[in-house]
């Protein structure tokens, strides 16, 4: 059984779904949890979310025409784990994108706030984003061995504190039914 579409409306490709916990908060921010339209009406027809609004987009079978939904909620709450994994995204989420001793926004890495060389471990509370220069002007040196101080000092973050972060980035589409169920600094939304 094929799924036809109309060749004037939009792609359904075009048309993910924003996905939602049971209590109607994203699943995350940053990324924004989306799924596409395939993955969303799997999940409606397996009765494992609940449509809480559609597009104008339809797609057909023979014998029937399905909205595709805009924004689903999942029927069972899925526990967050308090703290999330350290990765690299993560990291440079925490530290917004953002070096750490001069504040420049590309050409991140990270840096071991105390290097290896010196005992320092490859963690939260020791890695901090740095931009190549910077990283390459610290070098294998303490913060006072190079007189380069992070503004923020590294730490572990929460799930909801990478939320919170999530939401200085917002995603360059937000559909309008998707604006009720998010977040975001009033500033950034306009």
């Amino acid at each position: 059984m094929g799924v036809n579409f109309a060749p004037h409306l939009p792609s359904p490709d075009s048309c993910p779904a924003l996905v939602l916990n049971a209590d109607y908060r994203p699943l995350s921010y940053f990324p924004l949890s989306l799924w596409n339209w395939q993955t969303a009406l799997k999940a409606v027809f397996l009765d494992r979310v609940n449509i809480l609004s559609q597009y104008e987009r339809q797609v057909h079978s023979p014998s029937t025409a399905i909205h595709l939904p805009s924004v689903i909620a999942l029927k069972k709450y899925v526990r967050q784990p308090r703290y999330p994994a350290f990765t690299r995204f993560n990291l440079f989420l925490r530290d917004e994108f953002t070096c750490q001793y001069c504040g420049a926004t590309e050409d991140l890495t990270f840096d071991h706030v105390i290097p290896r060389t010196y005992g320092g471990r490859t963690s939260w509370t020791n890695i901090t984003a740095a931009c190549a220069p910077c990283n390459l002007r610290k070098g294998g040196r303490t913060p006072e061995e190079a007189s380069m101080f992070p503004m923020r000092w590294p730490h572990r973050p929460t799930n909801q504190e990478l939320h919170a972060s999530g939401r200085q980035f917002p995603p360059n589409y937000l559909h309008e039914s998707w604006r009720d169920f998010l977040y975001w600094d009033a500033e950034l939304e306009q």
